[in-house]
């Protein structure tokens, strides 16, 4: 018997539980990352992308509702591997000046993972007519490529240098 072929339609909304379960383990994860953080800046960016976070996924329930579904995750294990990495480097560099650019190496994986699927997902979005969807997503694909930059600065700025010069 022939496989039924899927279709971009269900593709979006496979990759949108993915992405809700993604951002989900993030809003979870960031507190403990502002925790562990030894810069004050770098607290402060975690701090805020707490806040932007909890935006994401209201504007991701908002994608579910376009597309009449409900909103519900699909374990991500990029992103679950992603924070475990941050977990491990929370451990193994606790106190140590390394942590916080072993931190914002994390930070900024999670950052290019959800930028890579923010604009996929945006570009189906407009392919399927979903024009309130094309414009939240790019929205929070907007506040990710931000996010990505304030980190950059960070570790540029200074957490580079400390864990270098220590």
């Amino acid at each position: 018997m022939a496989k039924e072929h899927k279709t971009l339609d269900e593709l979006f909304h496979d990759t949108l539980k993915d992405i809700y379960f993604a951002e989900k383990k993030i809003l979870a994860t960031l507190p403990k990352m502002e925790k562990a953080a030894q810069s004050p800046d770098l607290k402060k960016a975690f701090a805020k992308h707490h806040t932007e976070t909890e935006g994401h996924i209201e504007r991701l329930e908002q994608v579910f509702a376009e597309i009449d579904k409900k909103p519900v995750g699909k374990t991500c294990d990029a992103i679950v591997g992603i924070t475990d990495e941050g977990a491990e480097i929370m451990k193994e560099y606790k106190g140590s000046p390394a942590l916080d650019a072993g931190l914002l190496a994390a930070a900024q994986a999670v950052e290019h993972y959800e930028m890579s699927r923010y604009g996929t997902m945006r570009t189906w979005a407009e392919e399927l007519g979903l024009s309130n969807s094309v414009k939240l997503l790019q929205a929070t694909l907007d506040e990710e490529k931000a996010t990505d930059l304030a980190l950059t600065k960070i570790a540029l700025s200074v957490v580079n240098q400390e864990a270098e010069a220590a």
